[in-house]
């Protein structure tokens, strides 16, 4: 591990320190190239954009730009660590939509007092951008922030942390559920964490089908249930009237395991109280809820999903998050809506059940993949996720009536 951290700290410091940087795109070579791109050409746009706001996509940037910003409330799984610290991983969320989806991205590290400063800050720039991707925001500050924003915003505004992750986690969750022949609508779920991407996850698996009443999400204090006091608007939506307390209480007889919380916090004995092939989604990172090796020892019979890239069946925002914004902007959005993320959902779901690019497996580095219990998500490098999951996004937008212009043709045919 002492070898992997240098070799992290390498890569983040040298040859420069950081991890994207800004290229130009037309030629300044000439004193005509810099006629054109400053004085006195600049002024042919400017008249043409104050002329027509919506050209400003015709001669500028915006179109393919997006905004990363946090406050660094959330990071990763380290905690409230402040804007600075948050830095690292905004740049990577940034080089992540550069070799993903070919979208210009830049981060931005918010101070504040309260959270009225931050939305305030975040909506009198966000015109500067094509979308914006929240980014590690405790909850359950993240809800009111996202909400007002998107209201406010004229582009899509989108917390990763809350709907990448229950994109990834409910294209992944169908798949295994259909493998394992259990009906979504009937399953009893168990939701291990009650933060913004637990309750993002529970909603959207809610809306493909799962029963509210069916699901038991659990907190530091235990279930969620009917009779507590203690309970924010948002947990609250989760109350079970039930007399169910444990997590072994919640666990018995369930289908389903999802884990947002922390490492290790599920015993490999409680999976012997759930039912025949049960599914179990642990994604705690760096270390999942229970380790895989322990998980199937106690239950041959289960699929097993985690956070982690050295294991099977990895749930990873990666899959989703640059393709909705592609589909999105490429169609001016005005927001990203659940038809479109059900449809980025279904379009995931879609391609794991075909063969496999012989890149993909040679980027794996793995003979072989086919849909089963040990592949019910495709791999990051998929090249068919970017043509397959911005195109429908992009329909969906349109479908919707929140698209601004419609689908450019032949788009990613």
């Amino acid at each position: 591990m002492s070898d992997f951290r240098e070799q992290a700290l390498k890569y983040h410091s040298e040859p420069t320190p950081g991890k994207i940087s800004i290229e130009i795109s037309k030629p300044a070579e000439t004193v005509k190239d810099l006629a054109l791109a400053y004085s006195p050409g600049v002024a042919e746009p400017v008249r043409e954009i104050a002329a027509d706001v919506d050209n400003v996509y015709k001669y500028t940037a915006k179109g393919n730009l997006v905004a990363v910003i946090t406050n660094g409330t959330a990071i990763l799984g380290l905690g409230n660590l402040g804007p600075m610290a948050s830095k690292p991983v905004m740049e990577g969320k940034a080089l992540l939509f550069k070799r993903f989806a070919n979208l210009d991205s830049i981060d931005i590290e918010v101070s504040h007092r309260t959270t009225e400063e931050f939305i305030n800050t975040v909506a009198n720039i966000a015109d500067t951008f094509g979308g914006i991707n929240l980014e590690d925001i405790k909850a359950p500050e993240c809800f009111e922030i996202e909400k007002e924003l998107i209201k406010r915003c004229k582009i899509p505004v989108f917390h990763d942390d809350q709907h990448g992750t229950a994109i990834v986690t409910a294209a992944g969750m169908l798949n295994a559920l259909e493998i394992q022949g259990k009906d979504i609508s009937k399953a009893i779920i168990v939701c291990m964490g009650a933060g913004a991407a637990a309750i993002a996850c529970m909603e959207l698996l809610i809306k493909c089908g799962a029963q509210r009443e069916h699901i038991y999400m659990l907190d530091t204090k235990g279930v969620i249930h009917t009779r507590r006091d203690d309970l924010n608007q948002y947990k609250l939506l989760f109350a079970n009237n039930t007399d169910k307390r444990t997590l072994e209480d919640a666990l018995s007889g369930a289908d389903v395991f999802v884990g947002v919380s922390g490492p290790d916090v599920l015993p490999p004995e409680a999976l012997q109280l759930m039912a025949p092939n049960p599914v179990i989604f642990a994604c705690s990172n760096p270390d999942p809820e229970i380790k895989p090796a322990l998980a199937h020892a106690a239950r041959k019979d289960l699929i097993m999903a985690t956070g982690r890239s050295d294991y099977p069946n990895q749930v990873n925002n990666v899959l989703c998050f640059p393709f909705i914004f592609r589909g999105a902007l490429d169609v001016r959005a005005s927001v990203i809506n659940d038809e479109m993320k059900i449809a980025a959902v279904n379009a995931i779901r879609a391609i794991a059940k075909e063969p496999v690019p012989a890149e993909v497996l040679q980027a794996a580095q793995i003979d072989k993949l086919e849909f089963g219990k040990a592949y019910i998500i495709p791999k990051p490098m998929d090249p068919r996720l970017l043509p397959r999951v911005a195109r429908a996004v992009a329909e969906a937008a349109v479908a919707s009536g929140v698209a601004r212009i419609e689908l450019p043709d032949n788009y990613y045919l």
